[in-house]
């Protein structure tokens, strides 16, 4: 009875501030703003927020909190717009939509891939504020708990389930993720100082960009693949609402990826330096494999594309415990959205609950109208970019290259980035040859730094006894977890074709 009186008094006093006609407008103006930009390869929230932050200083803070936090969840739906109809990924997280969502476009079922996607979005944005809302507090508390022997753990269970993932063999997927944690320790080591594989390029110093990487493994890759067509498939049937619904088969199917998908989404969220890649990846190998029918996935499997949709929005709304909460951003959209609260002379942290309640409780509640604007916004817009399949080859795909390597070049300003992008897309073609699938690869690249930077904290604490992961039970049970995978992926690998020998006696 207590938790639902201070939600709605904490309801109450947010929709107080969230619907001030100035913030409704500051809203809108982030929420089109961002996925105008969003749909554009490369240029997602990160870059925009960094863009408008020196003019939010002339605005007042709930209203800049307000169009930023617009912006986030307006590029990260863009984001998932241009992976599912270009095959181009707007942003690192949204290179799981390619996967499932690109074959249904190129199927001619582009509209109900993006139908799915605006609901699997607003049920994992409206899955994780309520959490924010009714559990900020004791969530923060949990997360605060966390060691570095817990999220080595976890980061161990997100390798080994980026190494299960691939449509390839088992082996063919931990070389993939070897060679995404190889590329992830370039760089500057942030414990001795050290530089680490730079071969005397100062470029390297700082690692490799994980956007030119995934710029350069998505995108370029996709050219060099289109170069010979002459058109994208173009796209069939009507494009009314009604036709781009899925099916009810679909549905059933849909809904319970929706809510494993968000579960997901929400803890890793909630856990101060985790990646949202991460969980998306996570998401997408949890749903192949309790899948009836996984060979669909990578093929048009609309699990595929409804989890780790949900399970990504879900985690930016509870993402903001630890930032909020703890003045711990999550990554790097976050820092900037502290930075902007800094900027206005307020100080991230426990505190912003008690002594600025209106404007926490307003931020959250504006996530729910930012969350129905993208709605209303992008679905009566399905059929509108459903046509951008029409377009030729000839014009589309260097558009892409053009905004790819204006994107990349933005992040840094760094001509280097640009030759990255090149040699990922070579890479990423030579593995498609290679039938090696590249979602470890990017999965080892996010999970390198954090796991190894973990890793030996652990160790370092534990005086290098590694039991210390087995006598800590939310460690422990990740590694089990581990184990299990490990097993199950061994055996079916190697099984004996008993099915098939029995058909030939």
């Amino acid at each position: 009875m207590d938790l639902l009186t201070s939600f709605a008094d904490h309801l109450s006093l947010g929709l107080g501030t969230a619907l001030l006609p100035a913030n409704l407008l500051y809203c809108f103006a982030g929420v089109f703003l961002g996925t105008l930009v969003g749909v554009l390869p490369g240029l997602g929230a990160l870059i925009t927020i960094s863009l408008l932050l020196p003019f939010t200083y002339h605005l007042p803070v709930d209203g800049a909190l307000i169009m930023l936090a617009g912006v986030y969840f307006g590029a990260d739906f863009g984001g998932g717009t241009c992976s599912i109809l270009l095959g181009v990924p707007g942003h690192p997280a949204a290179a799981v939509d390619v996967l499932d969502g690109y074959p249904m476009a190129k199927k001619g079922r582009g509209g109900v891939a993006l139908f799915t996607k605006a609901v699997a979005s607003g049920w994992g944005s409206s899955f994780g504020i309520l959490l924010l809302m009714l559990f900020a507090p004791l969530l923060a508390a949990f997360a605060r708990q966390f060691s570095p022997v817990e999220y080595t753990a976890l980061m161990a269970l997100g390798l080994m389930a980026a190494a299960t993932v691939g449509r390839g063999s088992l082996l063919k997927g931990l070389a993939a993720m070897v060679i995404g944690l190889m590329i992830a320790t370039v760089g500057t080591d942030v414990n001795t100082g050290f530089q680490r594989f730079t071969f005397g390029l100062p470029n390297l110093s700082d690692g490799i960009s994980l956007i030119a990487l995934a710029m350069g493994l998505f995108a370029v890759t996709e050219v060099i693949l289109s170069a010979g067509q002459k058109s994208v498939s173009p796209v069939r049937g009507s494009l009314k609402l009604r036709d781009q619904l899925p099916t009810k088969a679909e549905w059933r199917r849909a809904w319970p990826a929706m809510l494993r998908g968000s579960g997901l989404g929400a803890v890793f969220g909630a856990l101060p330096g985790t990646s949202g890649g991460m969980a998306t990846f996570l998401s997408y190998a949890i749903e192949k494999k309790v899948s009836k029918t996984p060979e669909e996935f990578g093929e048009g499997a609309i699990e595929g594309l409804a989890a780790p949709e949900a399970c990504n929005n879900a985690g930016i709304g509870t993402a903001m415990i630890p930032s909020l909460t703890l003045g711990i951003p999550g990554d790097a959209v976050m820092a900037l959205l502290l930075a902007a609260m800094m900027l206005h002379g307020i100080q991230p942290g426990p505190l912003v609950m008690v002594l600025q309640p209106e404007l926490f409780w307003g931020l959250i509640v504006s996530f729910w109208i930012g969350t129905a604007f993208l709605l209303i916004l992008n679905i009566p817009l399905i059929g509108l970019w459903v046509r951008l399949l029409r377009i030729p080859y000839p014009m589309l795909f260097p558009g892409i290259v053009l905004f790819t390597c204006i994107g990349v070049y933005s992040t840094a300003h760094a001509t280097f980035d640009l030759y990255l992008v090149l040699i990922f897309g070579l890479v990423g073609y030579a593995l498609h040859l290679l039938r090696i699938d590249v979602v470890p690869l990017v999965l080892g690249v996010i999970l390198g730094q954090p796991f190894e930077e973990n890793l030996r904290r652990s160790l370092l604490l534990s005086d290098g006894d590694f039991s210390v992961f087995l006598t800590r039970p939310i460690s422990l049970a990740a590694l089990t977890v581990v184990a299990a995978l490990g097993v199950a992926a061994i055996w079916r690998q190697w099984r004996p074709a008993q099915p098939l020998a029995r058909a030939e006696r």
